[in-house]
């Protein structure tokens, strides 16, 4: 009986070997490496938003997002229209009310008392301010997105990686649980 177990092995390793070496010489297999990782430049966010800070819309460019760039000019060239628009007159009321104090009465405001054009002024020079505050706001929005797009751009997803809801009965009760399903294919 013991000289049986090393004879069965022997008999089951010659043919594992036969089995191997049936194989063709000129058979290549290739494997596909899908845990392999790309290349990441930890610079790219920066670069997009030094592009950005430089002329803006230029990090969108840099990032191959076009659609943005008449976003970020029209965003910027609007609230940069009305800061021109409000800073012009609230200098005509300015300019008109200084007038009215030297004693003349010869501005296009003739019809508004002094009250009137210190209120337009203040109605403009908020307004204008309030323009400003939004010309650098797009400006910064522009450069931030630049650099969150460019960060982003760097993640792997895939379909091995995926979320989706799912409907599922409780045990106890049969009512329907709402939930989340996360999966990871390796």
């Amino acid at each position: 009986m013991n000289k049986i177990v090393p004879i069965g092995l022997l008999f089951f390793l010659t043919g594992t070997v036969s089995l191997f070496a049936q194989a063709k010489k000129d058979t290549v297999l290739i494997v596909k490496d899908t845990a392999t990782l790309e290349e990441i430049d930890p610079l790219t966010p920066a670069k997009a938003a030094f592009y950005s800070a430089v002329l803006p819309g230029l990090g969108q460019a840099y990032n191959k997002k076009y659609w943005k760039i008449p976003l970020v000019y029209g965003a910027i060239g609007t609230s940069l229209y009305f800061y021109i628009d409000n800073n012009k007159k609230y200098h005509d009321y300015r300019d008109a009310y200084k007038r009215r104090l030297e004693g003349y009465n010869d501005d296009n405001y003739k019809f508004l008392d002094d009250n009137r054009l210190i209120e337009g002024q203040k109605f403009y020079q908020r307004n204008r301010d309030l323009s400003a505050l939004f010309v650098v706001g797009f400006y910064v929005l522009n450069i931030i997105d630049a650099n969150v797009d460019a960060a982003l751009i760097q993640f792997n997803v895939n379909e091995r990686l995926s979320m989706r809801p799912e409907i599922y009965p409780d045990d106890v009760t049969f009512k329907p649980n709402v939930g989340l399903t996360f999966n990871y294919k390796f």
